[in-house]
């Protein structure tokens, strides 16, 4: 028979804080991929990866709160921990290639799209891999129009957020890219949810695995302790809160002094008086007789 599904249990408590932490894992990952495109050598690909694993985590977070609110009648739903922390770490490595290959490339034209397409494709199958991980007494069937479009609706806010990223408009403009990429991936969860439909077998044999219950304690102690220290980061290092001044000094290279200083030629006005008087000694002796 088929299970009535329920995915808000708790009412809007769940849909908020999953959004709140899908856009804080957002705004982290952001700041973190503008800034990389601002340094070089060994330091890019530590703000790449830490931008990574900041989007990664906030939305895996995002995901597991939005299905603490998950429920479906007649037959209990657990997790297998296996899949559940497989799925954070195909989220992690799928939106870090994404991000370097923006972070590298630049965030524009054929670079953008294939890191916001790798991106988006990271998240979609965070989403799905996690849905994977479900254990109940039934069988799990998505409609596969509405599947398509939850997956489109995470390419194009992967590839609008990076976009965003790869912006010199300082922290108010990643706040508002990490405020819509959160609406994005919180609609992508649950437009894929409403691809769902359970067909519950109506057994009294227990499903394997751990309670959501059981999964909400390394979820907070994980990746949110993890949000936290990225987040400290952001706030101690000035060019990531205030953005990069307008007269930030160049790039030094080899070979290239670190302050230059170009010469600056001085135009004499033709009224000088230094001039005036080099100009009348010259007329004078123009008219001086040469031979006498």
């Amino acid at each position: 028979m088929q299970g009535t599904v329920d995915g808000f249990s708790y009412g809007l408590v769940t849909p908020l804080v999953a959004y709140l932490m899908a856009c804080l894992g957002g705004a982290l990952g952001l700041r973190c991929t503008a800034r990389s495109l601002r340094v070089t050598g060994s330091w890019r690909p530590g703000w790449l990866a830490l931008g990574a694993a900041a989007i990664g985590s906030g939305i895996w977070t995002m995901h597991f709160i939005a299905m603490m609110g998950f429920t479906i009648e007649h037959t209990p739903v657990r997790y297998d921990w296996l899949m559940t922390f497989a799925s954070l770490a195909v989220a992690i490595v799928m939106v870090g290639v994404g991000i370097f290959i923006v972070g590298y490339r630049g965030a524009r034209g054929t670079a953008l799209f294939t890191g916001g397409t790798i991106t988006g494709l990271g998240i979609a199958s965070m989403h799905y891999l996690g849905m994977a991980g479900m254990r109940l007494d039934g069988r799990l069937t998505y409609n596969t129009l509405t599947v398509a479009v939850s997956v489109v609706i995470a390419m194009a806010a992967a590839t609008a957020a990076l976009w965003a990223a790869g912006q010199v408009r300082g922290f108010l403009w990643s706040v508002g890219a990490s405020l819509v990429m959160g609406l994005a991936v919180t609609g992508m969860h649950y437009t894929g949810m409403a691809a769902l439909e359970v067909h519950v077998h109506g057994t009294t044999d227990p499903a394997s695995g751990g309670s959501p219950a059981e999964l909400l304690a390394p979820m907070l102690i994980g990746p949110l302790a993890f949000l936290l220290l990225a987040a400290v980061v952001v706030m101690f290092d000035p060019l990531m809160v205030m953005g990069e001044p307008a007269g930030a000094p160049a790039e030094r290279k080899p070979g290239i002094p670190a302050h230059t200083v170009t010469p600056r030629t001085v135009h004499h006005s033709a009224h000088h008086p230094a001039r005036r008087t080099r100009r009348a000694l010259v007329h004078r002796r123009s008219r001086t007789p040469q031979n006498r």
